[in-house]
């Protein structure tokens, strides 16, 4: 339980910039997600308003429950843009203290935030108080090995009224290096009462498994293995909730997925911004593919929409032995 939010499977989608949009998280729900968080969203864009901002706060019908995540260091920004997300219709409210990004952590959130304990607990508070929505809270174990202070953050956080921590396993230095610690999870875990979800290098059941036993958690959160690969949300949460673990997408069921996925990033974003996005996107698809390599060689090339749509179609249809998706361009 998150609150009075019924939380069916005690799995996450990890919110990632320019990745878990609208109709990302669209497909990972239907994975298995059993909770969902849009993209991270600055607190000083909302106060800017800009369309895009508007745009990334968007829920869709079948995503509850979900939150949608802010970040930064400013209380009264903080505050404002947790008004903001309450009215978008967002089912609780999730504060970014976790992003190792050098723009962001310059500005004093993000994972920068936890070099300073007491500007933790004025943004929690201020955050807290300001709507009657669950808030949950994203940390890093610190900002580097020498600075741990996950249970510190965790014990703030609890105090300041925070419902449900998601815990990173690395520390800012290490970026996306190194395998997360899982007992550092752990250790946070011990230290509260409330709900602890633990994330970094879960990547299928197996490494679920592992970290619950290993950390205790009650839950995880995966992120970068869902790229080209949201089924493995399909795995993780056969493995979470003791049920037998589904066979992978054959080529042709990675199509109608990829398919999907594309039109609803046209009718969201734009043909334009479609484009870009799906330059990342259906690369990753085809990811350990036969001719993967030269398809993502010719499909970066192109910057017609349709001209994308129709190459990723002939690759993951075709046979790829016969490189028809190199013959149609």
């Amino acid at each position: 339980m998150l609150g009075r939010i019924r939380i069916d499977v005690p799995l996450a989608l990890a919110p990632m910039a320019g990745i878990t949009d609208l109709p990302f998280r669209h497909i990972c729900k239907r994975f298995g997600a059993g909770l969902m968080i849009t993209e991270m969203i600055a607190s000083r864009a909302v106060d800017q308003g800009r369309e895009r901002t508007e745009r990334m706060a968007e829920i869709g019908g079948d995503e509850h429950p979900i939150g949608i995540q802010i970040a930064g260091s400013d209380s009264d920004y903080m505050r404002e843009a947790a008004h903001w997300a309450a009215s978008r219709g967002a089912d609780f409210i999730d504060i970014n203290m976790g992003c190792p990004v050098k723009k962001i952590c310059k500005q004093v959130a993000g994972s920068a935030l936890l070099k300073d304990e007491a500007a933790v607990a004025r943004v929690l508070e201020a955050v807290v108080n300001a709507v009657t929505l669950p808030v949950t809270l994203k940390i890093r174990t610190g900002w580097d090995e020498s600075s741990k202070n996950a249970v510190r953050i965790a014990t703030i956080a609890e105090e300041s009224g925070i419902q449900m921590l998601t815990v990173h396993g690395r520390t800012r230095a290490q970026m996306f290096n190194g395998h997360a610690n899982w007992e550092d999870i752990g250790l946070a875990k011990q230290a509260v009462s409330i709900p602890v979800l633990g994330n970094g290098d879960v990547v299928d059941a197996a490494s679920a498994r592992e970290m619950l036993r290993i950390s205790g958690c009650d839950g995880v959160m995966v992120g970068r293995a869902v790229q080209g690969n949201p089924w493995v949300l399909a795995e993780v949460r056969a493995a979470l909730m003791e049920e037998s673990i589904p066979v992978k997408p054959d080529s042709v069921a990675r199509w109608r997925i990829i398919e999907e996925h594309m039109l609803a990033l046209a009718e969201h974003h734009g043909e334009r911004t479609a484009s870009k996005l799906a330059r990342k996107h259906v690369i990753w698809y085809s990811k350990s593919m036969e001719g993967s390599a030269e398809f993502r060689h010719h499909f970066q090339s192109l910057t017609c929409w349709k001209a994308q749509l129709e190459a990723a179609e002939v690759f993951f249809c075709e046979n790829n032995e016969n490189k028809a998706w190199l013959r149609a361009a």
